[in-house]
């Protein structure tokens, strides 16, 4: 009887600090998003954020804490406000064009929030 010949489907699986990236995306740290800051009402944030704001981005199944910076023009985002912003991690992920995220401080959900263009 003829041994079996193994055949490899699927690309090797890397484990490191970012785990394993679908074939034909790559690890990113900044994207544009459209966002959606939850109003107090709704379990969201009692008071607005500003520019250089550093919430946590939920992508998928981690936490990666991030920097929004605000288009030019606008101050403040209040509870309650549609935004886009840039945002750049601190340490890279897969991610992709339409991905969704949730924007979370101290634990809670403060805002969702879907990723629009990927910067690098």
């Amino acid at each position: 009887m003829a041994k079996a010949k193994y055949e490899r489907r699927k690309p090797h699986v890397n484990v490191g600090t970012i785990g394993h990236v679908d074939h034909g995306k790559t690890t990113l740290t900044a994207a544009l998003a459209e966002i959606y800051v939850l109003a107090k009402e709704e379990g969201g944030r009692h008071t607005p954020f500003f520019n250089g704001y550093r919430p946590q981005f939920y992508f998928r199944t981690t936490d990666v804490t991030g920097i929004m910076t605000l288009n030019p023009g606008v101050e403040m985002v209040m509870p309650g406000d549609n935004v886009s912003v840039t945002g750049e991690l601190i340490s890279p992920i897969a991610m992709d064009q339409g991905l969704r995220f949730a924007v979370r401080e101290g634990g809670k959900t403060v805002g969702s929030g879907v990723v629009t263009e990927i910067l690098a």
